[in-house]
């Protein structure tokens, strides 16, 4: 019989595991992890206004993080960082671009964001 075990932090030998696993799945299908982070900084006159962060692996980017200061808001700052972000990867045969935010994220402009 098989136990399902509860964790709530998983150890490193626990992403390990995870981690041997998938890329030897990947491996099997000719998939490439290749992960790397990304960032984009907004400045204006060296003062950090709004930032983006993520990763790519796979054939898909991630937006972790998108930040514009208050003062910023409502310039187009937050738009320029994800048109960067698109631009960036637009030519590198990735799938697709994906996002997570909640109801106080300003969903309305990422919905503004889509194509």
């Amino acid at each position: 019989m098989i136990d399902i075990e509860y964790k709530e932090k998983l150890e490193e030998k626990d992403y390990d595991f995870i981690d041997k696993q998938f890329n030897k799945f990947s491996e099997e299908n000719d998939i490439h992890c290749d992960f790397k982070t990304f960032s984009f900084i907004a400045k204006e006159n060296n003062k950090v206004c709004g930032m983006i962060t993520g990763h790519s692996y796979y054939n898909e980017v991630y937006i972790e993080d998108l930040i514009v200061l208050k003062e910023y808001r409502n310039k187009n700052i937050g738009s320029a960082l994800i048109r960067k972000v698109e631009e960036y990867f637009k030519d590198r045969k990735f799938e697709n671009i994906n996002l997570t935010t909640y109801e106080f994220q300003a969903p309305k402009f990422y919905e503004k964001m889509r194509i």
